[in-house]
């Protein structure tokens, strides 16, 4: 069963100078299309990650899911219900309290002027709810000592504070957890640190993912299915076994290709060619056709739609 279900997704910033210098220089409003028509479910106690490079918009889906931003078009469904257009109070607060996130920096994610016992048990004092012990029996959960609930967020190193942010986010028995690059700010041993305590404590406590990161290698053990995001458009959806052996879209094979490997000692990769065109002003048709080495005319002018390729969904003329 689906927990989450997000279809046509948009969502676009007005970026445009204020109106008087506008009205001077005579130029339009610009509009940036950070997300453009992005569909795809969550099956219940899965990770779903997202993949692409900086500016691809996967923090800004992230944001739109727990409600932190209003999407411009589109809807995202949780359990059946839109939180943007949902009336019913009691319905909302209650899918509300069914997610949390988890911020890419730990050290700006924490109040410095709150002791971790209060920082973790904030989001259950906010509703009402009793935090005796809460925070000392979460810290021990996440691999921390009791003792330093009574601590400051200072205190500690990276990895210890992103297993605080872990704690917080536990705190609200929530069924749904939005991670934003939750290791990227980390060295590589501590990353693997929390990666397999949040695979751990998905099992424990039967926890669904949304796990957003720039790096495919940091997700391929870790999710049971990847989009693969490319200036605001999904361009590829699979299996983590499909998507690694058989990458369909020329993007997912490009950043592939460029992923460090253990084995890859002295071998020659081409780099990937280009830059993520202006979003502002993005080329029509496929958005990956001015770096793509398979683009034709028909990519220059028609906009691909997904389908099913060998167990994939992509994005792609040619993929097959």
């Amino acid at each position: 069963m689906a927990l989450v279900s997000i279809r046509n997704l948009t969502r676009i910033f007005d970026v445009s100078k204020p109106w008087l210098n506008r009205l001077i220089e005579r130029k339009p409003k610009a509009l940036l299309t950070a997300v453009s028509d992005v569909s795809f479910e969550i099956e219940e106690r899965t990770v779903y990650a997202l993949v692409g490079e900086s500016g691809s918009g996967k923090s800004t889906i992230g944001k739109m899911l727990v409600g932190l931003l209003p999407p411009s078009e589109g809807h995202v469904e949780i359990r059946g219900i839109d939180l943007a257009q949902e009336t019913d109070a009691d319905k909302i607060e209650s899918i509300r309290s069914d997610i949390q996130m988890i911020f890419q920096d730990p050290y700006a994610s924490l109040n410095p002027r709150w002791r971790v016992r209060d920082i973790i048990a904030e989001p259950v004092a906010a509703r009402g709810g009793k935090t005796e012990g809460l925070a000392e029996r979460l810290l021990e959960q996440v691999g921390l000592s009791a003792r330093d609930a009574g601590k400051f967020p200072h205190e500690f190193s990276g990895g210890q504070r992103q297993r605080i942010c872990i704690a917080r986010a536990l705190a609200s028995e929530p069924k749904l957890i939005v991670c934003d690059e939750p290791t990227s700010a980390l060295d590589v041993s501590v990353q693997a640190q929390v990666l397999n305590l949040m695979s751990d404590l998905k099992d424990e406590f039967g926890l669904t993912y949304l796990f957003i990161s720039h790096d495919l290698t940091v997700v391929q053990h870790m999710a049971d299915r990847i989009g693969v995001l490319y200036l605001g458009r999904l361009v590829e959806e699979a299996d983590p076994d499909t998507l690694f052996d058989h990458p369909a879209h020329p993007y997912t094979q490009m950043l592939l290709a460029a992923a460090p490997k253990l084995d890859g000692f002295g071998r020659e990769v081409p780099p990937p060619q280009g830059e993520i065109p202006d979003p502002i002003n993005p080329p029509p048709g496929c958005a990956f056709n001015p770096r793509c080495p398979l683009a034709a005319e028909r990519c220059r002018t028609e906009r691909p739609t997904l389908r099913d390729v060998r167990g994939a969904r992509v994005a792609c003329h040619f993929a097959g």
